[in-house]
C-alpha cells in the first residue's frame, strides 16, 4: 500500500485472490468522506464493482484510469454521505 497524491494505492497483483477484497473494503472503510484510493489489478475488476454497488449503493465513485490489457488501474472514491465504519445504529435514520 502507497499514497498517491489523492489517496492510497492498492496493488493487488500479487496477492491470493482470496486476500484482495477483504483489504479493498477494510481500505475503503478507512477513507474519509471524498477520499480515494487507486486500485491496481492483474485484471478487470469488474466483479469488485458490482459488490461495491450492491453493499454501498450510492455512495461509491469508480472511475477507470488504465483499462489493461494486462495492468487495470481504478480510482474508488468514498462519496460524501457515506459512513465511514460500516453500518450505523440506525438512530439517525441512516443519514
Amino acid at each position: 500500500m502507497a499514497l498517491t497524491s489523492y489517496g492510497t494505492r492498492i496493488d493487488v497483483r500479487a496477492l491470493a485472490p482470496r486476500e484482495r477484497h477483504p483489504l479493498i473494503f477494510n481500505t475503503f472503510r478507512s477513507l474519509g468522506s471524498g477520499e480515494s484510493m487507486e486500485l491496481i489489478n492483474d485484471h478487470d475488476p469488474r466483479p469488485l464493482y458490482e459488490q461495491f454497488q450492491a453493499e454501498k449503493p450510492g455512495l461509491v465513485a469508480w472511475d477507470y484510469l488504465e483499462n489493461g490489457p494486462q495492468t487495470w488501474r481504478v480510482r474508488i472514491t468514498k462519496l460524501a454521505g457515506a459512513r465511514p465504519n460500516g453500518p450505523c445504529c440506525g438512530s439517525c435514520g441512516g443519514a
